[in-house]
């Protein structure tokens, strides 16, 4: 896999699209279906959530099926203007196609929070150096430990969070309304900051600023000599970090347990591709690495027999099956 600059992008690349909205989706379990065919229709591989506060997620396809795609939700009540970023690869880092039902978009676990109604200030990419660089401002990275420890802004706190839900927890211990008067917060792409500051308003923090699109927006808009942005920025999906350019980094994952790793620490004696890695070999039990690497041989069998990702052709059956169930049941209840 082989990440590609957008200059010398073509119509046979594929587009990484992030993606998301907080909008009212009252009739949620219903566009499931219809979503999960257009994606089928046009090859579109990756996950989005659906839930009534928005939609959320990551897909990839060559150009012509993320165009579609992103056509078919501007037709659909309340989907249009989406936000969404874009980088680009030689291959597609998703192997399947999904649609699922959730409570959050992105789970904090905070009932009552909802960014449509109160949020903090977007900070466009191009003026958020000179907001960092304040010295009354504090600086927090929301994302998971795992993530900061591969990039992260320069002077950032880390709250060394395993999950986004550990984050308002952190907060309440952590800071203090009348001590910290302007705060700055950024993630990935956007959305979690949407919570993540709505929350902190909830809480009586005033001035609440985030980076508007995310640090992905922020390394597609500044230039490198202007960066104050230090390492790597890890995605959700197999090219599981970029580097400035957008194009695919230096860290390879733990299939295990879903870290990222450098070829250095490969080397380590606790790595076994697929099975284990310094940060979880301690943590496995004996059926766990037993079990991994019994898939791991699966994956390398398949991919002697040039076959793709194993389970995709199971998948395909296991889903037609559903379909073909859930349909019978519709015509028992009917009759």
């Amino acid at each position: 896999m082989t990440a590609v600059h957008k200059d010398n992008v073509t119509s046979e690349h594929f587009v990484v699209c992030a993606l998301y909205k907080f909008v009212a989706l009252p009739d949620f379990e219903a566009i499931r279906q219809p979503l999960l065919k257009v994606m089928e229709d046009n090859e579109v591989r990756g996950t989005l959530l659906l839930a009534a506060e928005g939609i959320n997620g990551t897909v990839s396809a060559k150009r012509e099926g993320i165009d579609n795609l992103l056509a078919w939700l501007d037709s659909q009540p309340n989907l249009d203007n989406i936000v969404t970023k874009e980088s680009y690869d030689d291959e597609c880092p998703f192997y399947r196609t999904k649609v699922k039902l959730k409570k959050e978009i992105v789970t904090m676990g905070v009932e009552g929070i909802d960014p449509r109604e109160v949020v903090g200030t977007y900070v466009k990419p191009a003026e958020w150096n000179a907001l960092i660089s304040d010295p009354e401002v504090i600086l927090i990275d929301t994302r998971n430990d795992y993530e900061i420890e591969i990039g992260t802004f320069q002077n950032a706190v880390d709250p060394n969070t395993k999950t986004f839900r550990e984050f308002p927890a952190w907060a309440k211990e952590n800071l203090d309304p009348e001590k910290h008067k302007k705060v700055a917060m950024f993630c990935t792409g956007g959305i979690r900051c949407e919570k993540s500051t709505a929350y902190m308003k909830e809480q009586g923090f005033d001035e609440v600023f985030h980076l508007e699109g995310g640090i992905l927006k922020y390394l597609e808009e500044v230039p490198k000599e202007e960066t104050m942005w230090e390492g790597e920025c890890f995605v959700f999906d197999n090219r599981v970090a970029v580097n400035h350019d957008l194009q695919k980094g230096s860290y390879d994952q733990c299939h295990a347990c879903r870290m990222p790793i450098t070829e250095e620490e490969k080397q380590k004696p606790e790595y076994m591709e697929g099975v284990s890695c310094h940060h979880c070999h301690d943590s496995l039990t004996e059926e766990q690495r037993a079990r991994f690497a019994e898939r791991q041989k699966q994956i390398e069998l398949a991919q002697a027999r040039g076959e793709g990702h194993i389970g995709n052709e199971a998948q395909e059956v296991l889903r037609k099956r559903k379909e073909a169930k859930k349909a019978q049941k519709e015509a028992q209840r009917q009759q």
